[in-house]
């Protein structure tokens, strides 16, 4: 980020305004409204903020918590700078947080629907929280290639019905800002907004938060961006994951209305956390050379969401079927 201050000693900074509606006190600060938040960030985007504004913005922000109006203004700011043309997408799926006690079960959900036809870009970051492992590096063991530009996602979509893409390859920017999270030792909007991008403009998309507040304004920003299919879930370990062991509460949009669904808790007691995450274990299971009765569960469990997100079946009480037996010939 640009760090040449001396010719903001006599003149304030344009973007030092948005820094002031946030810090100004108790009584004086305020969330920005969207045209702001757009405003805002845009000029983030764009390169054109000191890095101290930056640190500041950032902070402010977090310690406040991002309004819908804001995350709303960011994520159109950083849509209306991408370059990508929109794709046959049938669900964008994020992937940010990375996992530590269970294995990646979610993976095997999109795997398996992008076996069935079902076209699923997954885009995310890895590295910025320690001690986790990320979707990118399962991927490759397993074998998939990792889209390094919109020509390999078409490539990609067309051979396997499933393409990863990484941050850093959607925006520069903003795969630098995420990495902040080990500077600043706390998460920042960047972490919420990047899980909204739905870069090529998926007929559906699915989002996973970590902190139950945040359920709600994925929601309610997803509805602000004009999505009319999306799901919210406290996911395992942050991920778009369905935790068998815990009552899974669904924010989301079909067909351009909102609504809430909760599905129950499939399990007597909680599930002892693997030991080491040893990826050959995994792929086992994904080949049908193993089995694992709580991963199994989160499968397809978490596969029946999207199969309901995206309109595949109508209700929760049928889509779980469907989930089962597309897991069951995953292989054929």
């Amino acid at each position: 980020m640009n760090t040449k201050r001396n010719i903001y000693k006599t003149e304030e900074h344009p973007f030092a305004q948005y820094v002031r509606i946030l810090g100004k006190g108790k009584t004086g600060s305020r969330s920005l409204s969207y045209e702001e938040a757009y405003q805002a960030f845009s000029m983030i985007l764009k390169n054109e903020v000191l890095d101290v504004q930056l640190g500041a913005f950032l902070m402010l922000l977090r310690v406040k918590e991002e309004s819908v109006d804001e995350l709303a203004g960011f994520v159109q700011a950083t849509r209306d700078q991408l370059s990508f043309k929109p794709l046959e997408v049938d669900l964008d799926w994020s992937s940010y947080a990375g996992k530590r006690k269970h294995y990646p079960w979610f993976l095997l959900a999109a795997l398996t629907l992008a076996h069935h036809g079902y076209k699923i870009l997954m885009h995310g970051a890895s590295g910025h929280t320690i001690n986790r492992v990320y979707t990118e590096q399962v991927l490759e063991y397993l074998g998939y290639t990792i889209c390094q530009s919109e020509h390999d996602v078409q490539n990609q979509l067309a051979q396997h019905n499933f393409a990863f893409l990484p941050l850093e390859v959607i925006s520069p920017i903003l795969s630098e800002l995420i990495s902040l999270r080990n500077v600043m030792g706390l998460r920042s909007p960047i972490h919420t907004l990047a899980r909204l991008i739905n870069p090529f403009d998926a007929k559906a998309t699915l989002q996973a938060i970590f902190h139950p507040a945040y359920r709600s304004s994925h929601q309610q920003t997803a509805f602000r961006l004009g999505y009319k299919n999306s799901a919210v879930i406290k996911g395992e370990g942050g991920e778009f994951e369905r935790n068998p062991d815990a009552k899974t509460l669904i924010c989301g949009i079909k067909s351009g209305e909102l609504y809430e669904h909760e599905l129950p808790k499939l399990t007597p007691d909680r599930s002892p956390v693997e030991e080491e995450l040893d990826l050959a274990v995994f792929k086992a299971v994904w080949l049908g050379e193993q089995s694992h009765e709580y991963g199994e569960l989160a499968v397809i469990e978490t596969m029946g969401i999207a199969l309901y997100t995206m309109g595949a079946v109508n209700s929760y009480d049928e889509v779980m079927k469907k989930a089962e037996a597309l897991w069951e010939t995953r292989n054929s």
